[in-house]
């Protein structure tokens, strides 16, 4: 069965970009030569007993918190050694997800956030802290409370193997989300501020980790999502998420209206429809797929349609090839929230099959174990053999 067209990734806007409208290919060239460090990888599993050092005091165009995360990973021979040791390692790993013009960019866009937090009075503070009993529905903090896999499953959905659907956020949220976005794009209008767009594919929505949310969204990843994932999708990093990239988008009249065939730049997503009224707009699911396969053929059973519902949260695999349908009427807003692991992005370089999780490579193994499977059974009758 052919695809809804040729598929693209969608990414975060080039940093210091105002627009960031532009489309990038989703096939990236395979890593050349070998790390800096030798034969020293990456633990797969955290090294939970080890209690990792404080990078507060970092000045780096990353997250000290993920230097904390990255710390359990490193293989034994490391845990020990001096802290700048440990940093310098580190940042050898993370550098090679962020060459150094885009660690210039980032350095922009860096400045560019504190410049609007030094000037951006939020409409409704209360946001900014995690309150899960006002944000969340009651049945989803249950779930998370209990933090077991019969939690999990008691409150979703899976129309689709690794789609998962489930009722999250009050109406109330909902509303005043959508009031500070609004408040955030009135001000920025205001006093002409570049508006740093959520990826190089929507035209329409912002980022909200620009204005302030990102110790609350960085929350909500580390306490809310990470539980499920750890469970639903442990083979792409679930249980090692440790950086997000968290924004809102907008379809409609004078909005964007739908959004082609894509990957996003994320280990799990998580996108929750805010609201308003609105018509149109289904998400459309067409299977799992590694780069060498994205654009392989759609299988009958990985085709999915879904229609959102305000409040509603659907939670899949970044790699999942999706797509969203034409709003016909109304103004549709979804928050999405990109969840990352570098530990899995780090040990992602050394494999060679992704038949855990791409559902290509899963049927090439099977194929090729089918015909061997064959080819035993021909060499077998040659022989002289028989099969009953």
């Amino acid at each position: 069965m052919s695809l809804d067209g040729a598929v693209e990734r969608r990414e975060d806007p080039p940093a210091g970009n105002g627009n960031g409208n532009g489309a990038v290919a989703v096939v990236v060239a395979p890593p050349t030569g070998r790390p800096t460090y030798g034969d020293r990888r990456l633990r797969l599993n955290p090294n939970t007993e080890h209690k990792p050092e404080r990078y507060d005091d970092l000045e780096t165009e990353f997250d000290p918190s993920i230097f904390s995360s990255l710390e359990r990973h490193l293989p034994p021979t490391m845990l020990e050694v001096p802290r700048d040791a440990k940093i310098q390692f580190m940042k050898e790993i993370l550098a090679r997800y962020l060459p150094e013009g885009e660690r210039t960019r980032v350095q922009r866009h860096k400045e560019y956030r504190q410049k609007i937090m030094s000037a951006y009075l939020p409409l409704h503070s209360d946001l900014y802290n995690m309150e899960p009993t006002t944000f969340f529905m009651p049945s989803f903090i249950k779930a998370i409370n209990d933090n077991t896999e019969e939690s999990f499953r008691s409150i979703i959905s899976e129309p689709s193997p690794g789609v998962y659907t489930f009722a999250m956020l009050q109406p109330n949220f909902c509303e005043l989300l959508l009031e500070e976005v609004e408040n955030f794009e009135k001000w920025v209008n205001a006093v002409k501020f570049k508006i740093m767009r959520p990826n190089t594919m929507n035209k329409y929505g912002a980022v909200l980790d620009d204005f302030g949310l990102e110790p609350m969204l960085s929350k909500l990843m580390e306490e809310f999502i990470c539980p499920m994932s750890k469970v639903f999708f442990p083979e792409v990093g679930g249980s090692t998420l440790d950086s997000h990239h968290g924004f809102v988008v907008e379809y409609g009249k004078d909005k964007d209206l739908e959004l082609g065939f894509h990957v996003d730049d994320s280990e799990i997503t998580l996108n929750v429809c805010l609201g308003k009224q609105f018509s149109g707009g289904e998400l459309f699911f067409r299977g799992v797929r590694c780069d060498k396969h994205v654009n392989s053929d759609t299988q009958p059973e990985e085709i999915l349609d879904y229609s959102h519902v305000p409040g509603q949260a659907i939670l899949h695999r970044g790699r999942h090839r999706h797509g969203a349908r034409a709003t016909t009427s109304g103004h549709r807003i979804n928050l999405l929230l990109w969840c990352r692991s570098s530990v899995f992005r780090e040990m992602k370089k050394y494999q060679k099959d992704f038949s855990s999780w791409c559902g290509e490579c899963q049927r090439e193994r099977k194929e090729r174990q089918r015909h061997s499977v064959a080819a035993t059974k021909l060499a077998f009758l040659r022989s002289g053999g028989s099969i009953i």
